[in-house]
């Protein structure tokens, strides 16, 4: 059984990694931690010169025609390099939602310019509720002649405040069931009545409460069908769950790498740490923790890139990545010892992201309970 990257893949893969290692060392992640915009506008704009936010969009809208699992193998490139920035929410969020179920329109309106590195997409789901569920979504959205006025508040929105477009879920009627008269708004980020608070997160990655106060949007700004949005929202759920599962592989790599090298190199009682037992067992562990989430996440990225029945596989992935990426770093700590939990160390950097990982697009014990319904308890 070929479990392996194309050759195509393996370029995109090792071209990604050299660039990243050139263009955005830790200093740069740890800069953009502190810095207003939590981006480098530079970097982005040589991100997208490579064809990066174009990447699995159709050559029709400025793109390059690459698939779903492409995109993945640059997302764990990503994960591993710890890059900062909207690229996630604007490509894997935004991007790919508008070009399946955007209108024509819409298409020739933002795809181009997503491509070329001059719009930002943020999506706004989560609420005060705290659940992916469709029973969170408060956020009202009313017709009014031929617009819609939203009110309400989203939160834990990352990169919300440099966002050009934003694309919101929100109600627009109530039905028998909680996904019914949810639609989606492609919103000017700049209308007035939106308003950003920034959030203080442990992964410091410039998350927003994002409020509707009385905010007008045309009807032509619908992303689908009005009231028939859930669909449209369980895809970007999928996408999202396997994309960030791609990126926590990467993180988790690192961790192994950095944490073996280690062990070789520090010396304790006159003897290298990686010659005891228990360091490696716990290098051991984390190896297989690294393969386990990358078979298991890569069969979920490739049922979804070819179009089949994917829902149990990416639940499966994210519940286990999520838990997986989180042991691996505890373990990395483990062997670093106390050098790890220094500011300094950039062990603190991959477990700090790890946890926000985990929480995005619903935690190991949500998607636990999805893999539980499909089969049948």
């Amino acid at each position: 059984m070929d479990l392996g990257l194309s050759q195509e893949q393996e370029m995109i893969k090792t071209s990604a990694r050299d660039f990243l290692d050139k263009e955005c060392p830790k200093k740069l992640v740890r800069d953009m931690e502190e810095d207003a915009k939590g981006y480098s506008p530079e970097l982005w704009k040589k991100m997208a010169n490579l064809g990066w936010m174009g990447l699995a969009l159709p050559e029709a809208n400025g793109g390059t025609g690459n698939s779903f699992l492409d995109l993945c193998v640059l997302l764990e490139e990503h994960g591993r390099s710890l890059l900062p920035g909207p690229f996630f929410s604007t490509v894997v969020l935004g991007a790919l939602p508008i070009a399946k179920f955007g209108n024509d329109a819409q298409k020739k309106k933002h795809l181009p310019k997503i491509a070329d590195g001059n719009e930002i997409v943020v999506y706004c789901q989560t609420e005060p509720s705290a659940t992916w569920e469709a029973s969170g979504v408060e956020l009202t959205a009313k017709k009014e002649g031929d617009h819609y006025v939203l009110n309400g508040t989203k939160l834990f929105i990352p990169h919300a405040h440099v966002a050009d477009t934003l694309l919101v879920v929100a109600r627009t009627s109530k039905g028998a069931k909680a996904e019914d008269g949810i639609t989606l708004f492609l919103a000017d980020a700049k209308s007035p009545g939106i308003k950003f608070e920034g959030l203080k997160t442990i992964a410091s990655d410039h998350q927003s409460e994002v409020t509707f106060k009385d905010v007008k949007v045309p009807a032509a700004n619908v992303l689908g069908h009005a009231d028939k949005g859930w669909q449209i929202v369980h895809a970007i759920s999928l996408w999202g769950a396997a994309g960030k599962c791609a990126e926590m592989v990467g993180g988790a790599q690192k961790v192994l790498e950095m944490s073996v090298d280690y062990a070789k190199q520090r010396v304790q009682f006159g003897r290298p740490i990686g010659s005891f037992q228990a360091i490696q067992h716990h290098c051991a562990n984390m190896v297989t923790d690294v393969d386990g989430s990358r078979y298991i996440a890569y069969e979920a990225i490739w049922r979804l890139s070819e179009g089949l029945d994917a829902e149990k596989e990416v639940s499966m992935a994210k519940a286990w990545v999520s838990d997986a990426y989180r042991r691996v770093c505890a373990l990395g700590h483990q062997i670093h010892g106390g050098i790890g939990f220094t500011k300094e160390h950039d062990m603190q950097l991959y477990f700090r992201r790890a946890k926000a990982a985990e929480l995005a697009f619903g935690d190991g014990d949500f998607h636990r309970e999805l893999v539980a319904q499909k089969i049948g308890i």
